[in-house]
């Protein structure tokens, strides 16, 4: 039986592939509008900057695959430990400076909102301090993937032919960052 990440994944980056197909066909001209209703049609090229607009938008796409997988990753490791009832005591090291690190965060919940979801400290304390907005909030990239998989003890290594050890993964963010920020527009990407 698969897990709902790896479906929820596959899901989406089915998405993604469709939208990237799409692009393809409009690039080579397989793809043109059209316009007007059923007795009347008018077959038009798609403009040029509706098509650069279109290529940026898979960069927002593509970072959104990314971003959700590991932030739906991480969530899943909070809420096994959470159905599973493990106690704090029983967690990696790398699991428990997490839990730590939450705790003191300002920005997550009050001393007062954690005593009330607390009820067995050793238990409650990992998922009463997860905070899966906190996460990511649009900086995530190959180095940053890295970095979290080593805080949380799990494998970063992929196929570097296949993957390029997530160099692309700074310019789809640089770009993100561009295109929500309204640093650049979509024709500039």
């Amino acid at each position: 039986m698969r897990s709902t990440l790896f479906e929820d994944f596959d899901k989406r980056a089915q998405e993604v592939r469709r939208y990237f197909i799409f692009l393809k066909n409009l690039e080579q001209g397989s793809i043109q509008l059209s316009m007007g209703n059923t007795n009347n049609t008018k077959i038009k090229p798609i403009n040029n900057d509706l098509e650069k607009t279109l290529k940026a938008t898979g960069f927002l796409l593509l970072y959104n695959l990314v971003e959700s997988t590991m932030r739906n990753a991480i969530e899943t490791i909070f809420d096994e430990l959470k159905t599973k009832n493990i106690s704090f005591d029983d967690v990696r090291d790398e699991i428990k400076k997490i839990v730590i690190d939450n705790l003191k965060d300002k920005d997550n919940k009050s001393t007062k909102d954690i005593l009330v979801t607390v009820q067995n400290i050793s238990v409650d304390i990992i998922s009463a301090t997860f905070n899966r907005d906190r996460l990511f909030s649009g900086n995530i990239d190959g180095q940053r993937i890295k970095d979290i998989a080593e805080m949380y003890g799990f494998s970063y290594k992929t196929n570097a032919r296949k993957t390029g050890n997530g160099k692309d993964l700074q310019r789809i963010k640089d770009h993100r960052k561009d295109l929500t920020h309204g640093f650049k527009q979509g024709k500039r990407i």
